[in-house]
């Protein structure tokens, strides 16, 4: 063989040997999900805490009364200041879907059957605020289209800020989602209908079920727990088993063949990464014995593990998605600005997660934008040694992460 020939046909398979698919578990698996009939499968979006109110209210088209009752500020406008000086001038009024950002490409790409979020504000015109509350969140209810311009949208309301502006703050902010046609659940004017799931009929693949509850261990008051003649929260007061056999009751109550069933559970502090056994039992006894697809957890201001236990997804802390946190100094080192968009392809006739790709954004100049490589790589090793535990890990697609369990 001539020396030529032989260098030719090393550099052939040098090239081509990077090329060959390698059988990982992760691999077999997406073979399984290309299998199957993607027109059958429920694609759902799931991320954390979006707060339109107090800031990003001042920048949307119809800014509410500014004046808020803060320690730290006494007008709305101030949140607004901070961000522009630490990454510059907000052209403002915004559009309404300026917020969104990235994060609408991103919805075009995979077309999400429903789109779950944590809306964490009052959507109101009230000015009396719950005295003991340090932080108040509110957007007035004409900025309601920044939440409209998202379709097929589903809001938690099981949190710490849905009553900052006291009951008539949250009898508006139902009413006005009400008038929008947005799905929601976890609040109401009284128990039942603070209690009652959101059940959303997804054309020609079934149902999906959304539970709502809050704790008190995301700063949720007790006096906040809506009652049989009050209004408030779906208030989850512990993680015993007799709260679990009262969510049993209630999933097989609403519950038909078919339905994707999503537990959507605001709870534990803003900062840190431990997941106690408690947490990790009562979730997974959601999972044996209510019928629970898939655990939505959120009130960690950034992103927690993530683990995959009898095939179901537990997203244990989604971090937020959008506020007005920008220029306020303290807890760098959990990269709280750095939003995750989570894509769950799930099996309606089994609940098992069949896929789950993991979009990097970052919030800057109170809006949704793309991530560095730098930053879409800070992702991926932090949530590697966060899940690691939970024997699963994450690889980096082009601009995106997918999740291998």
């Amino acid at each position: 063989m001539k020396p030529g020939i032989f260098l030719i046909g090393l550099l052939t398979i040098a090239i081509l040997l990077p090329l060959r698919e390698v059988s990982t578990p992760n691999n077999i698996e997406k073979k399984v999900v290309e299998m199957q009939d993607a027109d059958k499968q429920m694609m759902l979006f799931i991320c954390g805490d979006v707060m339109t109110g107090r800031g990003i209210d001042q920048i949307l088209p119809h800014p509410g009364n500014p004046e808020i009752f803060e320690s730290y500020m006494k007008d709305a406008r101030g949140y607004v200041t901070i961000a522009e000086k630490k990454n510059g001038r907000i052209k403002y009024p915004v559009s309404y879907p300026y917020i969104w950002g990235d994060a609408l490409k991103e919805f075009d790409r995979t077309k999400p059957d429903l789109k779950i979020i944590n809306l964490e504000t009052s959507i109101t015109t009230n000015n009396s605020y719950w005295p003991e509350k340090g932080i108040q969140y509110r957007m007035h209810p004409k900025n309601i289209e920044c939440l409209s311009v998202v379709e097929n949208l589903y809001c938690s309301l099981g949190n710490n800020h849905i009553l900052d502006w006291s009951y008539k703050g949250l009898a508006q902010t139902i009413n006005i989602l009400d008038k929008a046609e947005i799905e929601y659940a976890g609040a109401g004017i009284d128990f039942k209908a603070a209690n009652q799931p959101a059940i959303i009929e997804i054309e020609g693949k079934g149902r999906i079920v959304v539970l709502s509850y809050g704790m008190p261990s995301s700063g949720i008051f007790l006096s906040w727990a809506a009652q049989k003649n009050r209004p408030g929260v779906n208030l989850l007061k512990d993680l015993s088993e007799a709260g679990i056999r009262e969510i049993k009751t209630l999933v097989e109550s609403v519950k038909q063949p078919g339905d994707v069933v999503v537990f959507s559970l605001h709870w534990g502090g803003n900062w840190g990464y431990e997941i106690h056994s408690d947490e990790m039992e009562f979730v997974h006894s959601l999972i044996d014995s209510a019928q629970i697809d898939v655990f939505h957890g959120h009130s960690s201001h950034h992103f927690k593990a993530i683990e995959v236990y009898n095939n179901k997804l537990i997203l244990y802390g989604c971090g937020d998605f959008l506020n007005d946190y920008e220029g306020i100094g303290g807890k760098e080192s959990y990269r709280s600005e750095l939003a995750l968009m989570y894509f769950a392809n799930v099996d309606p006739k089994t609940g098992n997660l069949l896929k789950l790709e993991i979009t990097p954004m970052e919030i800057r100049n109170f809006r949704v934008n793309e991530v560095s490589t730098s930053d879409l790589l800070w992702v991926k090793d932090r949530l590697n040694r966060e899940c690691i535990r939970y024997n699963s890990s994450v690889s980096q697609q082009n601009n995106r992460l997918l999740f291998n369990w």
